[in-house]
This record gives C-alpha cells, sequence and structure tokens, in this order.
C-alpha cells in the first residue's frame, strides 16, 4: 500500500468518526484522556481541528507539554487508529467561525463569542493503524492456532505505521 493510499484510509477513517480520545500528559507526568469531537481533519496539511474549554486540564495540559495521542475505534470495532502529534493553543476567528456548528452552543452559555471557547489544533506526526479482518475467518484460524499450539497467522487484519 503506498503512503498515499494509507492517508486517504487514515483521513478516511477519521472523517467516519465522530469521537476520539485525546491523551495528554499532566504536570505530575500522568496520561490524561478525554473524550474530544473531531471538527475537522486534513491529514495531507497536517491538520486535525478540536474546539475545547479553557480553562480546563486538557488546555493546561497542552500549555505543559504539547505532545498528544488521539485514539480513534471505528463503530464496528474492526479498525483502530493511534495518531501521535503536537497540539497548539489557536487564537483564529475566521478558523472559529469555519468551525462552529449550533451543536457547539450546548456546551458554551454564549455560544462561539463565549471566552471559554478554544481552539486546538493537532499536527499529527505518525499513526498507527490496525484493521481486523473477517471476524468467522479470525475466529476459525485463532481456534485453529490454538488446538494446534502454534502462532496466529498475520493474515488476521491490516497494519501499518506511517510517518506524517
Amino acid at each position: 500500500m503506498s503512503k498515499q493510499e494509507q492517508m486517504d484510509k487514515i483521513q478516511a477513517m477519521v472523517n467516519n468518526i465522530k469521537y476520539t480520545m485525546m491523551t495528554t500528559r499532566t504536570h505530575e507526568d500522568h496520561l490524561h484522556s478525554c473524550p474530544m469531537n473531531t471538527t475537522e481533519t486534513s491529514i495531507g496539511a497536517k491538520e486535525i481541528w478540536f474546539i475545547g474549554h479553557s480553562p480546563s486540564e486538557t488546555v493546561d495540559n497542552i500549555n505543559n507539554n504539547p505532545e498528544v495521542n488521539l485514539a480513534y475505534v471505528s463503530q464496528d470495532d474492526k479498525s483502530y487508529l493511534s495518531v501521535t502529534g503536537r497540539a497548539e493553543l489557536v487564537e483564529d476567528r475566521e478558523k472559529l467561525d469555519e468551525l462552529w456548528s449550533m451543536t457547539y452552543n450546548a456546551y458554551f452559555e454564549q455560544g462561539k463569542e463565549d471566552p471559554k471557547v478554544q481552539l486546538i489544533k493537532v499536527v499529527p506526526h505518525g499513526a498507527e493503524y490496525w484493521e481486523n479482518g473477517n471476524a468467522i475467518a479470525s475466529a476459525v484460524k485463532m481456534t485453529a492456532a490454538a488446538v494446534t499450539d502454534t502462532a496466529i497467522e498475520k493474515s488476521l487484519g491490516e497494519n501499518f505505521s506511517i510517518d506524517l
């Protein structure tokens, strides 16, 4: 699979999944994860956008250490994606106007004029993708491996890592 095909697969997956778990590092160097709604993604342009709250633990953690991980799981639990990147806290009125939807009014009392609105851009620098194969075929291969005391075939699904 070419690098462009891998990027296209990652782009399609992120576009089809509403939420990700964003993991940051706390001031005590512990990991902290929270669900975030991905508002816009361009893997080719190296941009994944979110609208968050400030102040919040996530924003504080990004200020302290901008390295983040984004974990995506497809609704059918057959595809998984881990994206590593650097988060930026962005003040850009035009971008906020572009990304805003009425849904966010439920989270911010003053809509997009709320001073708590915080744009977060993640610049991805790597990703790893896993996709399970056919569930029945995988179950048969796993059973055969268990009965014969051999390792599971690598043909259970697809996996690749990519530098972005």
